[in-house]
């Protein structure tokens, strides 16, 4: 299979084998950048953001990512918005598409996973793949160690509670929490007022 035509698979979600060997070359390019991005210093942020501008498919204003990333694709397939922290050990398994909006947080040893592997073991054995895009939209916090599986779509202003699975659509203005992850309240107005139990939000 011609390296066009499995591109063309991997973007719509298509059965693929991952390993061909043009794909492979292609994506080594990647993940060279990704360890030179890897390897910066804390004081070369300048250098970070120009590296990012170029590794990732768009990166907004004032985006923050604290290395080790992880990337399969060194971020070719990333969206990011505006102002995105992410914490120690992002991982984005960038096959296809991950789209992320404004003032997104990601905690600690999040994984973002668009690619995956059919049930049957005979393609998988073969290295058979299909990538579903995935969709977080503004104001989202993605707690620690939190998975967002292929195909997920999560509302703006959600938060998704530390250690969640993220199997299905989570709509907006919500926590939710576990493994499958499943909303528990609206956001409402005691979160306006309070931070943490009891004590009040005293800062605009």
């Amino acid at each position: 299979m011609e390296l066009k035509e499995i591109t063309e698979r991997m973007n719509n979600q298509k059965l693929y084998y991952c390993n061909n060997e043009s794909l492979m070359t292609e994506q080594m390019g990647y993940l060279e950048m990704l360890y030179d991005f890897n390897s910066t210093r804390p004081s070369q942020q300048a250098e970070r953001n120009r590296m990012l501008k170029k590794m990732f498919a768009k990166i907004g204003e004032n985006c923050y990512i604290e290395p080790p990333l992880h990337a399969n694709w060194g971020g070719r397939n990333v969206h990011f918005g505006n102002d995105v922290y992410a914490n120690f050990n992002l991982t984005l398994v960038d096959d296809c598409d991950i789209f992320v909006g404004d003032n997104v947080l990601f905690g600690p040893n999040v994984t973002v996973s668009a690619g995956t592997h059919p049930v049957h073991p005979k393609l998988r054995s073969k290295q058979a793949q299909y990538n579903v895009p995935i969709h977080i939209g503004n104001n989202v916090w993605i707690g620690a160690n939190s998975v967002i599986l292929p195909g997920v779509h999560i509302g703006e202003n959600t938060v998704i509670g530390a250690g969640s699975v993220v199997t299905k659509n989570i709509p907006a203005n919500v926590v939710a929490v576990g493994s499958p992850c499943r909303v528990i309240r609206e956001i409402n107005d005691k979160d306006m007022k309070y931070y943490y139990k009891d004590l009040e939000i005293d800062i605009e």
